[in-house]
C-alpha cells in the first residue's frame, strides 16, 4: 500500500508577506485571548497552600511529579481551568491529560495537593469522569498519582452522591479492568474514605512509605457521636480520639503492604514511587508504532504558526480549510473523498506522526450552484447540506470499517432549515450521521475551530457523542453556542416587538432586553467560558493543535481494540478510483 500512503496530494501553500500584515490585528486578539487564560492557569497552579510549604513537608506538587514522571514534552494537558460549579478554588482539584511514560502513552491523573490535601470538590466528578472516558475510548492505561482527604465536607451534597457523583468513578474502574485496560496508583498521603477508594479501586497499587488508605480517617473513626449532637465532654473524647490517630492513621503501610498486601511495592521518596510507575508501564502491553504507521513521521512543510494569520478570530470572516489542514498534516499532504461532491464537507486521509487518520471539516465561503435540491437560494460554507451530510456518513462508515480513527474540525453555523431543507431529508440525514458514528465504536477527537452551533455541533464529532469522543478541544476563535446571540435575541423578543408597535408603546425597553441578551450570548460563549465549564476539555493555541494530534494518534495506535489490515483497507482505493459528483440543480422555473 506504499502507493497510496508514502506520498499522498500536496496540500496548501506560503503566506504572502502581505497577507501576514494584513491579519496582524488577528494576530494581536488571538495573544489577548489566550492571555486571559494564562492568568487563568497561573492563578490555579499558585491558589491554596504554597509550594514552598509542600516542600518544607517533603512534598512535591502535582505538577511537579507530572513533569518528573512524564517524557519530556509529551504531556497535554486537558480541564487546565475546569470550574462546572464555579468552586470557591475556580477548579476541580485534579490535573490531567494525555502523557507519555517510559516510551507508553496513557490518561494521567494527578489530585491537587495544594488544595485541602487533593479533596473531592465540586465538579471533579464530572472531571474524572471525562477522564476514565477517555481512557475506555482510546483503550489506554489509566495512571493515577493520588493524595486525596476525602470530600470536602461542608459542601458534601455537591460531591458525594448522585447519578454521576463521585462514586462513579470507581465503577469505571471496574468496567475498564473488565475491558483489559489496566489502573495504575502512585499513593501518597493520608486517603481516608473516598481516598482510600481512589487508592484501592486501580489495579496495581504502588505507595509513598508515609500513605495511608482507609474506609474512614481518624476524624471519622473518633467523631461519632452517641447524643447526636457535642458539648465539652464530647470535645475532649474527641480531641484525645484525634491525637491518637494523627499519630497512627489506620490503614498505613504497616496494615496494606505488611498484613492484607494490597500494596505491589512501597518506596522511600516520592520520585520512588514514580520511579516505580515507570517500571509497571514497561509491563503494559503495546504495539511498536512501527506496527501501524504507513509512512515515516513528517513535519508539515508550511509553518503551524501561519495559523493566526490564516484563521480569522471574527466568525463573520472567511479562510481557507485546506490551509489551515496543510499546516497540521504530516508533509502537507491529503487524500480527499469525493471532493465533487458535498463541497460544504472536507472529507480525507491524512498522515499525523507517520499513523493514518480521517479528517471532517467545514470549508467556508459562498458555494456556487449549490444545493442540488434548490435554486431559490444558495449555499453557504460552514452549514450542513444534503450532499455534505450524504458523504460524512460514507465517509465515517468507511472508517470505522477500514479502523482509521477520526479527528473533526468543526467551524458550523447550523444545517439548512426550512420546508425544502425538510423535503431533502436534512433532519434525518443529520441523525444517520450520529447512527453512523455510533456503528463505529471508533475513537474520535475533535476541534472546534470557530463555530459550533446548533443540531451540527451534535452531528459533527461532538462532545455529546461520548462514546467516541475521546475529548474535545478549543481555539482562540471558538464560540459554542445553540444559535448566534443576535438570532436568539430576535426569537426571543420578535412577538413582543409587535404587541409593543401595535399597542403604540416606545420599543426602547424590548431592544435593550435584546442588546443584553445578544451581550450574554457573547459572554457565555467564547473560549474562556467554554473552557471554564467544559464545552470543550481544552483551549489551546493553534500551533499547539497539531501537538494534541499526534498525542490522539500514538494513543489510538498503541493498543486498538481491533485492527483492519492496511492491505485490505478500502478508503484508500475508493479515493484514488472514484469521481462522485452530485445532481445538477434543478433549472428555474419560467414565469408565465
Amino acid at each position: 500500500m506504499r502507493q497510496y500512503f508514502k506520498q499522498m496530494d500536496n496540500l496548501g501553500k506560503p503566506l504572502k508577506p502581505a497577507f501576514k500584515e494584513m491579519m496582524t490585528g488577528n494576530v494581536a486578539k488571538i495573544k489577548e485571548i489566550m492571555a486571559e487564560i494564562d492568568r487563568e492557569v497561573d492563578r490555579i497552579k499558585n491558589f491554596g497552600v504554597s509550594t514552598e510549604t509542600l516542600h518544607q513537608r517533603g512534598e512535591m506538587t502535582v505538577w511537579e511529579r507530572i513533569e518528573y514522571l512524564v517524557d519530556p514534552g509529551t504531556f497535554t494537558p486537558l480541564h487546565t481551568i475546569y470550574d462546572p460549579d464555579d468552586e470557591e478554588s475556580g477548579q476541580t482539584n485534579v490535573v490531567d491529560g494525555l502523557a507519555r511514560i517510559n516510551g507508553k502513552w496513557c490518561v494521567l491523573v494527578g489530585f491537587n495537593n495544594k488544595w485541602i490535601a487533593g479533596a473531592w470538590i465540586a465538579g471533579q466528578a464530572d472531571n474524572n469522569l471525562r477522564v476514565t472516558d477517555m481512557a475506555k475510548i482510546l483503550h489506554l492505561p489509566l495512571v493515577w498519582l493520588v493524595n486525596c482527604s476525602g470530600v470536602k465536607l461542608p459542601e458534601q451534597e455537591k460531591v458525594y452522591a448522585n447519578r454521576r457523583g463521585q462514586g462513579t468513578c470507581f465503577f469505571r474502574h471496574a468496567e475498564l479492568e473488565q475491558e483489559g485496560v489496566p489502573v495504575i496508583a502512585g499513593i501518597y498521603g493520608t486517603n481516608p474514605a473516598g481516598g482510600g477508594y481512589q487508592g484501592i479501586s486501580p489495579t496495581i497499587l504502588l505507595a509513598h512509605k508515609k500513605c495511608n488508605i482507609a474506609v474512614g480517617g481518624g476524624g471519622i473513626v473518633s467523631g461519632m457521636s452517641p447524643k447526636g449532637s457535642f458539648d465539652v465532654e464530647g470535645a475532649e473524647t474527641l480531641i484525645e480520639a484525634t491525637r491518637h490517630f494523627k499519630s497512627v492513621p489506620p490503614g498505613s503501610v504497616a496494615i496494606h503492604y505488611n498484613e492484607t498486601g494490597f500494596f505491589k511495592a512501597v518506596y522511600e521518596t516520592e520520585t520512588d514511587v514514580l520511579d516505580g510507575i515507570k517500571e509497571w508501564m514497561n509491563y503494559l502491553p503495546a504495539y511498536n508504532p512501527k506496527f501501524f504507521r504507513v509512512a515515516e513521521p513528517a513535519e508539515p512543510k508550511l509553518s503551524a504558526a501561519d495559523l493566526e494569520s490564516i484563521i480569522p478570530v471574527n466568525t463573520r470572516e472567511v479562510y481557507s480549510f485546506d490551509e489551515m489542514l496543510a499546516r497540521l498534516t504530516d508533509n502537507s499532504e491529503h487524500m480527499e473523498f469525493q471532493p465533487g461532491f458535498g463541497p460544504e464537507m472536507y472529507c480525507g486521509l491524512v498522515k499525523v506522526d507517520g499513523f493514518l487518520m480521517g479528517v471532517i471539516g467545514n470549508r467556508q465561503g459562498l458555494i456556487p450552484k449549490y444545493p442540488e435540491y434548490t435554486n431559490e437560494y444558495g449555499a453557504i460554507g460552514g452549514k450542513l447540506y444534503r450532499q455534505g451530510l450524504i458523504k460524512m456518513n460514507e465517509f465515517v462508515t468507511l472508517c470505522g470499517r477500514d479502523r482509521v480513527p477520526m479527528i473533526w474540525f468543526q467551524d458550523t453555523s447550523g444545517i439548512d432549515v426550512g420546508d425544502i431543507a425538510e423535503k431533502a431529508e436534512l433532519l434525518g440525514l443529520g441523525q444517520a450521521l450520529i447512527y453512523s458514528i455510533e456503528s463505529t465504536e471508533l475513537p474520535m477527537m475533535l476541534v472546534v475551530v470557530r463555530k459550533g452551533t446548533a443540531a451540527a455541533h451534535y452531528v459533527l464529532g461532538g462532545p455529546t457523542a461520548n462514546n467516541n469522543n475521546a475529548f474535545t478541544l478549543g481555539t482562540p476563535a471558538t464560540e459554542i453556542n445553540v444559535m448566534h446571540g443576535e438570532t436568539a435575541a430576535a426569537a426571543s423578543y420578535a412577538r413582543r416587538l409587535v404587541k409593543e408597535k401595535d399597542a403604540g408603546r416606545s420599543l426602547d425597553g424590548t431592544i435593550q432586553k435584546m442588546n443584553d441578551l445578544v451581550k450574554h450570548y457573547e459572554e457565555k460563549s467564547r473560549p474562556f467560558y467554554c473552557a471554564k465549564k467544559g464545552l470543550v476539555d481544552e483551549v489551546v493555541r493553534y500551533e499547539d493543535i497539531r501537538k494534541y494530534m499526534i498525542a490522539f494518534a500514538n494513543a489510538v495506535y498503541q493498543n486498538p481494540k481491533s485492527i483492519c489490515p492496511q492491505h485490505h483497507m478500502l478508503l484508500p482505493r475508493m479515493i484514488r478510483s472514484q469521481i462522485v459528483k452530485g445532481l445538477e440543480r434543478p433549472p428555474k422555473e419560467k414565469k408565465q
